[in-house]
């Protein structure tokens, strides 16, 4: 090659390298703030980057997607949302309470899209449901107050039941309330409510091998992201205590449990996933209502139910939204 060539290819790529970077660095980045795991949180994240894809935005293509996940130890949020600052993130995407304050603790100023099963206004998270008013809004999946409606389908599973064992996870965020409404129905129905706590993998032993000992009845599972995390552990244990069991989610029965009286997850991280879409273009998250699901799916694992013959009462599987064969 000549050398008056060599300069001016030379010259031209210089000239060409700012703008290949300034493209690169106008590429948005999303932090996802995970409190499961990657594993677990597979299908939630298909619908989290479907909902991108419907205000025009493809991970690899035109956003890039941080990942980082808690696997149900909400201790290192903190740590983990100062880390997508440093990256640094356009937005942070927030799973489940705990992600969500631990983000919010961490900014003010970046936007957070948050899916949460708590009030978010009480949390702190915002300001009011139709005005957020600062740097957060997102999806309020209203977990706690459906303990309520399980512990109606507990009833009507197991009517002669007095005692309800009750699974929940001490250190979460959606802890108090939702035992808070769980123990006033169970108290209006004349029930006895018995906690079991549970927050780690250790400790779930523990309280399953308790029950084992006690020969419960029944058991309702409370809405803590840490027992979605878990929940095939969780339906073994419940399958080797043969007792018929209401879970939050219906990622428990797809996993093999009884019955799921709850919102839909995947929907919800769809909806994440627009907003999320919509703040890169330019909405303002204090603009944007905090959603909240407007219909709740019950329901019922009949393969489970004939395996260890458990009677699903007609009246139940007549209202039922889905019956896995």
């Amino acid at each position: 090659m000549k050398r008056r060539g060599f300069i001016t290819l030379f010259a031209g790529a210089v000239a060409a390298w700012p703008l290949a970077v300034r493209a690169e660095e106008a590429t948005p980045v999303i932090g996802f703030l995970g409190a499961l795991s990657e594993t677990q949180s597979g299908p939630l994240l298909a619908m989290f980057r479907r909902g991108l894809r419907e205000v025009g935005f493809v991970e690899g293509q035109n956003v890039a997607i941080e990942y980082r996940w808690a696997n149900g130890q909400y201790d290192r949020l903190p740590a983990m949302a100062g880390e997508l600052l440093r990256r640094p993130v356009n937005l942070i995407a927030a799973q489940a309470p705990p992600a969500a304050l631990a983000a919010r603790a961490a900014t003010t100023t970046i936007p957070i899209v948050f899916a949460v099963g708590v009030d978010p206004v009480a949390a702190g998270l915002v300001t009011s449901f139709n005005r957020p008013g600062g740097n957060a809004t997102g999806i309020a999946l209203i977990s706690g107050p459906l303990g309520q409606k399980r512990l109606e389908l507990v009833r009507e599973l197991t009517p002669k039941a007095t005692v309800v064992p009750f699974l929940v996870n001490p250190l979460s965020p959606d802890a108090a309330p939702e035992i808070r409404d769980v123990q006033a129905a169970a108290q209006a129905n004349g029930l006895k409510l018995q906690m079991v706590t549970a927050s780690t993998p250790a400790e779930i032993e523990t309280a399953f091998a308790a029950l084992a000992r006690q020969h419960v009845d029944v058991l309702l599972v409370g809405g803590d992201p840490f027992f979605v995390n878990r929940r095939e552990d969780i339906v073994a244990h419940v399958a080797r205590l043969k007792v018929p069991a209401v879970y939050p989610f219906r990622e428990f029965t797809e996993a093999g449990g009884l019955i799921s009286y709850g919102t839909n997850l995947a929907n919800a991280y769809r909806q994440v996933g627009i907003y999320a879409g919509r703040i890169l273009k330019g909405a303002n998250p204090a603009d944007l209502p905090v959603m909240q699901p407007t219909t709740f799916e019950l329901v019922i694992n009949l393969k489970t139910a004939k395996e260890f013959g458990f009677n699903i009462p007609a009246t139940l599987h007549a209202r039922s939204d889905e019956v896995i064969e």
